[in-house]
């Protein structure tokens, strides 16, 4: 008789093998909503089959409430305070400048993927945007692409070949929800040919910056997923599907954005050269959001910060100002890698840099966009039955593994 798996221990949490092969979904930009309206239109019949024989719960995902956090808190299990990604960009002081908190030197802790395929699992992990890769396959062992580079993938480098054959889809525009699906079908396609113990998927949110829960174009995008999850289910897997952070309109009544820019406004108050601004939400995809998120952090001399922090609190549209003491114990980052203050907008609010440095042109609806404690909430989701957990435990969409592993039946 074989010797059972050994359970796996990363960052300070214990997993149990899986017993059937598991698929973490992480749907971008998923608002619960999205989720319940497609039910409603009668366009995600298998997500709607789960009501009354399997999990459902909501989750609150990290602040600030953007990709790159998100995901890597999902695979390690963990806050930014221990990964240490708080951003999809930040000052690197030690550098002196402004970069892509993408490259796999800024992450501080393993994850839960490297840590299985270290132990022997087969692990497969798919992302929408080739931004991630990188990270999320950081030290481990097995098929890591992106939908992005679909067509560049190679056994040494991303250990399968051909996807474009295998999923018999051409290499989908970065802004489409075709990127997407590609993720979803080739994570259909691997799990019927290679069989992986765990799958890890991400998704990218550029229908949930177009579109708000229940209409046309976001209803087809759910349909679309629902029937790869259905494939998936067939499969024999395990799914567990959360989200990095939710979406919102941020516009007022008359669709115009709002927005605080607040390179600006320090620069008008103290001067031109003495306050940096840097918005963690940048990344090379800005069409869809033009930058434009709910979470800021700047940089100041000692002696404006608390004036800083008064005028900032003042403004409308502004949710919470806070030091970087108070904001890294509250949302639970990494005090190197944060300002002088953290900047929080209101749910119908973003915050810029300078007017001149956001290029909107590419907003061809109303913007909507996230960062802020407003799209903490997300869905926690999976085709089997929650045991032995405490009624009142707050969830959080970085338990996704905890949840797979330790307490489905």
């Amino acid at each position: 008789m074989a010797a059972p798996h050994p359970s796996v221990t990363v960052n300070g949490r214990q997993y149990r093998w899986p017993e059937c092969p598991l698929v973490v979904v992480c749907v971008d930009g998923c608002e619960p909503d999205y989720i319940n309206q497609a039910i409603e239109a009668g366009v995600a019949p298998w997500l709607g089959g789960l009501d009354g024989r399997a999990t459902c719960l909501t989750a609150d995902c990290v602040v600030p409430s953007f990709t790159n956090p998100n995901n890597l808190s999902i695979v390690t299990g963990a806050p930014p305070s221990v990964h240490g990604i708080c951003g999809n960009y930040f000052w690197d002081r030690d550098a002196g400048a402004e970069v892509m908190m993408n490259d796999a030197k800024y992450l501080r802790a393993g994850t839960i993927l490297a840590a299985f395929s270290e132990a022997g699992a087969k692990v497969a992990v798919i992302t929408a945007k080739d931004k991630l890769r990188g990270l999320l396959g950081h030290r481990m062992r097995g098929i890591c692409f992106s939908s992005e580079k679909a067509d560049a993938v190679s056994v040494g480098a991303n250990g399968i070949d051909d996807v474009v054959g295998l999923v018999g889809m051409p290499v989908p525009s970065v802004y489409s929800a075709a990127l997407s699906e590609f993720v979803f079908a080739a994570g259909v396609r691997i799990m019927a040919r290679e069989r992986p113990d765990i799958m890890y998927l991400s998704t990218t949110d550029y229908v949930q910056h177009k579109a708000a829960p229940g209409t046309a174009q976001a209803n087809a995008f759910y349909a679309m997923m629902d029937g790869y999850l259905r494939e998936l289910d067939a499969l024999g897997a395990t799914i567990v599907l959360t989200a990095d952070h939710g979406m919102n309109a941020k516009t007022d009544a008359f669709g115009r954005p709002n927005i605080i820019y607040l390179q600006d406004l320090l620069d008008s108050w103290y001067g031109a050269g003495t306050a940096r601004v840097i918005l963690p939400i940048t990344d090379p995809y800005v069409v869809h959001h033009g930058a434009l998120g709910s979470f800021a952090t700047a940089y100041l001399p000692p002696e404006r910060i608390d004036d800083a922090r008064r005028r900032i609190a003042a403004l409308p549209g502004v949710d919470l100002v806070l030091s970087r003491a108070d904001a890294c114990e509250r949302f639970e980052l990494p005090p190197d890698r944060v300002g002088d203050l953290v900047i929080v907008a209101e749910r119908l609010s973003v915050l810029g840099s300078s007017v001149s440095r956001h290029d909107l042109s590419g907003l061809d609806v109303p913007l909507r966009s996230h960062g802020g404690v407003s799209e903490q909430r997300v869905p926690l989701i999976a085709n089997r039955a929650v045991h032995d957990v405490a009624a009142d435990r707050r969830w959080r969409n970085f338990d996704a593994f905890d949840l797979a592993l330790n307490h489905l039946q």
